[in-house]
């Protein structure tokens, strides 16, 4: 690794933090290998002072683990640059800036696809005084903390994710910040089937793969079954035990590992601006105990 930057893990079961390395200066060959290595060690990335940062070189960054994706919500495209997603609370000339209500709620982001994201970045625009904390769980020690007996029985298990059955729920919820989807775009999200468990391609570690923001039920299972065996998975993976609350700094990018977490953002005061820049790596298909 190179002198000129430091990798400290932060306290707790997931995160560390990316200090005096600027992304916006050409990164080597092994420098890269180890911020994707420690990535799926500790899950989250928290890389401080990228105010050089450009539109641009986040892109370049984001695509050196893969290609990128290209969100459905077109409307909050940042322009010339669809890779990037704009996440803000920002209104001007009565029209929302960017993605107001974005991940009110425990998700893996697109886990929705067919090939689920294989990470995001978050880069830090505008910042409010107070609020706009984001907090993330880890998968893998929710996994590793379950009763033996659950874990035998949700291995083998598989459920639906569907991204229309979400936004429709936040439409109902607020309305205008969450336009609706054309016949177009619904074609390009249908609801798809992935493990409950599923296994990290890189680090080989089991973790839970369901989520209250895009997972629908479990294939198999009853209706009132699925609800109440999903809603423990729901209530014991997002112990605080599990969870790092990241309080955002100025210029701060974060890289979360979305085949092992859950994030959630807490909002802050309608007043007070703030946005953000989000690319979107595509992942692989996520392999279950049994495939």
């Amino acid at each position: 690794m190179s002198a000129s930057f430091e990798i400290r893990d932060l306290p707790g079961v997931l995160g560390a933090e990316i200090l005096n390395l600027d992304l916006a200066q050409p990164l080597s060959d092994g420098d890269f290998l180890s911020i994707r290595n420690r990535l799926a060690e500790r899950a989250v990335l928290v890389f401080r002072d990228q105010e050089a940062l450009t539109p641009d070189q986040q892109i370049a960054f984001s695509r050196r683990f893969g290609p990128l994706e290209i969100h459905v919500q077109h409307h909050f495209h940042l322009a010339g640059h669809p890779e990037i997603l704009i996440i803000s609370n920002v209104v001007e000339n009565g029209k929302p800036l960017g993605l107001g209500d974005a991940g009110r709620y425990w998700h893996s982001d697109l886990s929705y696809m067919a090939l689920p994201s294989l990470g995001s970045l978050l880069h830090s625009k505008a910042w409010p005084a107070e609020g706009g904390d984001t907090v993330f769980v880890n998968m893998v020690a929710a996994y590793e903390a379950l009763p033996d007996d659950v874990k035998a029985r949700i291995d083998g298990l598989s459920a639906e994710h569907s991204y229309l059955a979400r936004n429709a729920k936040q439409q109902k919820l607020n309305g205008d910040l969450r336009p609706g989807l054309t016949a177009e775009q619904a074609a390009r999200v249908p609801p798809v089937v992935h493990p409950v468990v599923r296994v990290h391609p890189e680090s080989g570690k089991r973790a839970l793969f369901v989520s209250e923001g895009f997972t629908t039920h479990i294939l198999g299972l009853p209706e009132d079954e699925s609800n109440a065996l999903l809603a423990m998975l729901y209530a014991h993976s997002t112990e605080p035990r599990f969870q790092y609350r990241h309080k955002w700094q100025p210029h701060d990018m974060i890289f979360w590992d979305n085949r092992q977490t859950l994030h959630l953002a807490t909002g802050c005061p309608p007043e007070l601006r703030r946005t953000l820049y989000r690319t979107t790596v595509q992942g692989d298909a996520p392999r279950g105990i049994t495939a």
